[in-house]
C-alpha cells in the first residue's frame, strides 16, 4: 500500500471510532453542567428558599445572618489590630427602620424629579395616565436607599 491509501484508511477508521464513541455516550453531553453545582434552572429555588422576611422566622433568620457577618467583620478588624465592633449597636442600626421617609441630597431629588417628569411625558404620549410626581420620587429614592 502506498502512503495515500494508508492515510485514507486511518482517517476512515478514526471517523468510525469517533462516531461509535459519540453514539455510545448517550445523554452524557446533555448532562454537562446540570448537576447540583450547575446554575441552570435554580433561579426559582433561590427565590423561594427560607422563610419570608415579613414573618417572625424570617426576621430571626435575617438577624442571625447579620450577626454572623458583623462578627466576622469584627474578627477581621481584631486580626488587623483595630478595635472590635460593637456588634449589638451595629445590628440595631442595620435593622432599624429609617426615621424620615426619604432623607437625601436635594440635587439627587431634583435629578430624580427630572427623570420622573420625562417618564410622565412619555406615558402621556403613549396615552397612559401620568404618575404622581412626588410619590414616584419618594418611591424611587426609597428603592435606591437615597
Amino acid at each position: 500500500m502506498d502512503f495515500g491509501t494508508v492515510i485514507i484508511v486511518v482517517t476512515l477508521v478514526a471517523a468510525v471510532v469517533g462516531l461509535l464513541a459519540f453514539i455510545g455516550s448517550g445523554k452524557a453531553y446533555e448532562s454537562i453542567g446540570k448537576g447540583s453545582l450547575g446554575l441552570d434552572g435554580h433561579e426559582q429555588d433561590i427565590r423561594t428558599r427560607g422563610p419570608a422576611l415579613e414573618t417572625a422566622a424570617g426576621r430571626a433568620e435575617q438577624e442571625a445572618e447579620l450577626r454572623q457577618m458583623l462578627q466576622a467583620k469584627s474578627d477581621r478588624r481584631e486580626a488587623r489590630g483595630e478595635a472590635a465592633l460593637d456588634i449589638d449597636s451595629e445590628l440595631t442600626g442595620l435593622l432599624a427602620s429609617p426615621q424620615s421617609p426619604v432623607p437625601g441630597d436635594p440635587a439627587l431629588r431634583e435629578e430624580v424629579r427630572q427623570l420622573v417628569v420625562a417618564r410622565n411625558d412619555r406615558r402621556i404620549a403613549r396615552g397612559q395616565d401620568p404618575l404622581e410626581v412626588e410619590a414616584e420620587i419618594d418611591r424611587q429614592l426609597k428603592d435606591v436607599g437615597g
